[in-house]
């Protein structure tokens, strides 16, 4: 591996850990900066403001992704963590990985807990790393709700 791959790995992980922090710090300006414009993102068993709601969600296209996550944690407190992960470097340009995590999300109607993987793709692009797909799968959730 040469030192231009290794920045890549490195490189990678910072944006994951960017992803995470700015999503719990509610900073939907820079968190945009995370992901290509044309992301395509789907979470299962996500957190829900209504056990009506379904639990699967998905979007396509940056606006709409910052305009999802953004509306559900209004008035939301999250946790998120990523680690393990286990990236591959598929071109000069383009990696996926997949990532254990945890998160807690508090919501004023509902407590959730969930653990699962990201499965992640990446694309270098001329101002650095990007997200270009998302996928959470998840291995087990908790829902507490608040009456």
């Amino acid at each position: 591996m040469d030192l231009q791959q290794l920045q890549d790995l490195e490189d990678i992980r910072q944006l994951k850990s960017r992803y995470f922090r700015l999503m719990d710090t509610q900073q939907w300006a820079a968190w945009e900066h995370c992901f290509t414009a044309d992301i395509s993102a789907f979470y299962e068993g996500a957190p829900r403001p209504r056990r009506d709601m379904p639990t699967d969600i998905g979007c396509e296209g940056r606006a709409a992704l910052i305009a999802g996550v953004g509306g559900l944690m209004v008035g939301a407190v999250s946790m998120h963590q990523g680690f393990m992960p286990e990236i591959t470097l598929t071109s000069a340009t383009t990696a996926k990985a997949i990532w254990a995590m945890f998160d807690y999300v508090r919501l004023p109607t509902c407590h959730f807990k969930g653990w699962g993987h990201y499965h992640d793709e990446y694309v270098k692009e001329h101002d650095g790393w990007k997200l270009k797909k998302t996928h959470l799968t998840r291995l087990h959730t908790e829902e507490v709700w608040v009456d």
